[in-house]
């Protein structure tokens, strides 16, 4: 696209993971962790807006003037945002999160400080055991990234289907199936992840893949999770383990349900094995800062047990596993699947 020219040299540095068009106040990029102002720079709001239509214009959509506002995705499979006045005071705003060619892999983890080796060899175990994971953090603290490495331990022989509102993932598995949805000014009337998700329960899945749980679907998920769909993986946006609790019974309620606050919960516990905390660390890293089993139930509370962390004392971080064994793995281990106890000390 000749109007990405401007924005090229950006696009083509691996080492920049973001870029953010301030109108124009500047373009500012995201390197290992950190904000930075470009050089890069537009001549009037013109040419940003042509940027934008172009964008969406090969990805066959256009702005309602109504909702000036929309998701993209780049040849390369980047995600762009695109917000133009009146909603952006300051000129078209536009931010692009960048495709990375190069899939992590563990030991990539590893020795970047994202994780402990123990800790992959743990969530690798929890993976091939069929444990249902939830990986929770903020914006930018590397869920996707990470979910993207779990989904990398299922075994070839497994049909996965993905669900996404914007393809991210990057599975290699040859019997993946990829859904993506749809907003009602693409096609008229719009699918949502949660319509996909009840679909994905009829396409025979050994494995469902959401990308994020954002609002209702998360009740299907957790269904799915409930109803033979072992080993079922999705992300949401939360601080910590119990704060991934809490949003995951606010994002159920959302679907619509006169339900009781405590059938809820007990249907997040049933269905939820593995919490994985992520976390942007002052530095601008990701990490992983804890790994939590979900036990069950004690009165109308869903209990929580933590199995790894990490450890800030004095600005020297390290990984430790806190010394509980996870409840799971006797069950495990009559079926024939084991871990090395080594990993819990």
């Amino acid at each position: 696209m000749k109007e990405l020219a401007v924005i090229n040299e950006l696009l083509n540095d691996d080492s920049v993971t973001e870029i953010m068009i301030n109108g124009l106040s500047g373009v500012y990029i995201e390197r290992a962790g950190k904000l930075l102002l470009s050089d890069v720079c537009f001549s009037d709001s013109k040419a940003i807006n042509e940027l934008a239509q172009g964008i969406l214009a090969s990805c066959g959509k256009a702005l309602n003037p109504s909702k000036p506002f929309a998701d993209a995705r780049l040849a390369d499979g980047s995600r762009v945002n695109i917000v133009l006045p009146p909603l952006s005071v300051s000129g078209p705003l536009i931010t692009i999160r960048k495709f990375s060619k190069n899939m992590l892999s563990a030991d990539d983890l590893v020795n970047r400080s994202a994780c402990s080796a123990n800790m992959l060899e743990f969530l690798k175990f929890c993976v091939s055991s069929r444990q249902n994971i939830v990986v929770s953090g903020s914006t930018g603290s590397g869920k996707t990234t990470l979910l993207n490495l779990l989904s990398s331990f299922i075994s070839e022989g497994q049909r996965i289907i993905t669900i996404e509102d914007t393809a991210e993932l990057q599975i290699r598995q040859k019997h993946t199936c990829r859904l993506e949805s749809k907003t009602s000014a693409e096609n008229g009337t719009g699918v949502s992840i949660r319509e996909l998700v009840v679909n994905a329960l009829r396409m025979r899945p050994d494995r469902i893949i959401v990308g994020e749980c954002r609002a209702g679907e998360a009740l299907d998920m957790l269904q799915a999770m409930n109803t033979g769909h072992d080993g079922s993986m999705t992300t949401a946006h939360a601080n910590s383990p119990r704060d991934c609790l809490k949003r995951l019974e606010i994002m159920t309620l959302m679907a619509g349900y006169d339900l009781p606050v405590k059938a809820v919960r007990e249907i997040i516990s049933s269905a939820v094995d593995i919490i994985v905390q992520t976390a942007r660390a002052k530095d601008g890293s990701r990490k992983i800062i804890s790994v939590s089993e979900v036990t069950g139930m004690e009165g109308d509370t869903v209990t929580l047990s933590k199995i790894f962390e990490f450890k800030d004392e004095d600005g020297v971080g390290s990984f430790a596993a806190t010394g509980t064994i996870p409840s799971f793995l006797e069950a495990q281990r009559q079926k024939g699947t084991a871990i090395d106890m080594a990993v819990f000390r």
